[in-house]
């Protein structure tokens, strides 16, 4: 009985270190990984790389709607009255034209510039944050709408010049269709349209548009950004709510803001990337300003509000796909 007893015993201890042995392994790798996460520079990466990510999921899932919204911009163009562009009329000309995969004309642009845009406008505006919340935390107060806002317009501005080229090549493929057969480039592919754009006109047209493009992302970013984190941050306190139901209403918040600010700059934006020199040399627009003025006098303010619905439908989905899986990952790689 006695041996039987301590034969059980024995059993149950080499039962127990082997069970402290493998989760002592478990442990052991979960930390390897944990702390190759929070390693200085996996931390200060982390935000570009989830925010490049969570761009390019938003972007292959939106692009038929970016490719209505640039063609209902460009619809008219220099002309008062007409008939004017909707959403259907303008799907039904690209699916009567070609085939459904040309509403996905230019997604090499747009995910290369999600990879570089959005990962700098979300990686920028974390690291701002990440730094203002330091700041304010030491001097015993809370980040504001006032902060939010101001790290909304920088990280939009910064990102915006560098993913310019990208812009400008997505903007060139979306519109070559509009051309007479014979003007079309026919990209092969986003490499294909800055190499073509750069040898024609030079490297620095790759900037064409950048002014209205940087306005533009300043005011998406102020409306999204700040508006999203602000809307999260009342949810948060004035709600009950799932974190998920608070992510998603917060997104359609800052989705219809970052609409109503960035529309007009985005219709400009729209018009000088796509315009080329005619046969005298010349665009038809010097500037943004000049672009603002000659719109506004022959086709009237409105237009430059003309697609809202749509241009909500294509930044409301995006911001709330972009926020949610950005705001995924960050907890995944807390």
């Amino acid at each position: 009985m006695s041996n039987t007893v301590k034969q059980a015993v024995e059993a149950a201890r080499s039962r127990t270190e082997a069970m402290v042995s493998a989760k002592g392994v478990q442990n052991d790798t979960a930390a390897v990984a944990n702390d190759f996460l929070h390693t200085p520079f996996m931390r200060a990466a982390l935000p570009f790389i989830n925010g490049g990510i969570s761009g390019m999921v938003a972007t292959t899932v939106i692009q038929p709607v970016d490719m209505i919204k640039v063609r209902i911009q460009l619809a008219g163009e220099g002309k008062a009255g007409g008939p004017k562009a909707t959403p259907l009329s303008v799907t039904r000309e690209i699916l009567a034209s070609g085939k459904a995969l040309d509403l996905y004309t230019g997604l090499s642009a747009g995910l290369l510039r999600q990879a570089v845009y959005t990962t700098a406008r979300l990686g920028f505006f974390d690291t701002f944050m990440g730094s203002l919340a330091a700041r304010t935390k030491a001097r015993g107060g809370t980040v504001g709408f006032k902060e939010r806002a101001a790290a909304g317009l920088s990280a939009g501005g910064l990102a915006a010049m560098i993913g310019n080229p990208a812009d400008l090549a997505l903007i060139r493929m979306q519109s070559d269709g509009l051309k007479p057969l014979a003007e079309r480039k026919n990209y092969k592919s986003v490499i294909d349209a800055l190499s073509s754009i750069a040898k024609s006109e030079g490297v620095g047209a790759l900037w064409a548009g950048a002014a209205p493009t940087v306005v533009r992302a300043m005011a998406l970013n102020f409306g999204q950004l700040a508006f999203f984190s602000e809307a999260k941050a009342q949810l948060k306190t004035r709600t009950t709510w799932s974190s998920n139901t608070q992510t998603l209403s917060a997104s359609a918040v800052a989705g219809f803001f970052a609409s109503f600010f960035s529309l007009p700059f985005d219709f400009v934006k729209t018009r000088l990337q796509k315009q080329t020199k005619g046969p005298d040399g010349k665009v038809p627009y010097s500037g943004m300003a000049d672009c603002f003025a000659k719109v506004a006098k022959q086709e009237g303010i409105l237009r430059f509000y003309r697609g809202f619905g749509t241009y909500y439908v294509r930044i409301a989905p995006h911001a709330m796909v972009t926020l949610i899986v950005a705001d995924y990952l960050g907890w995944l790689t807390k």
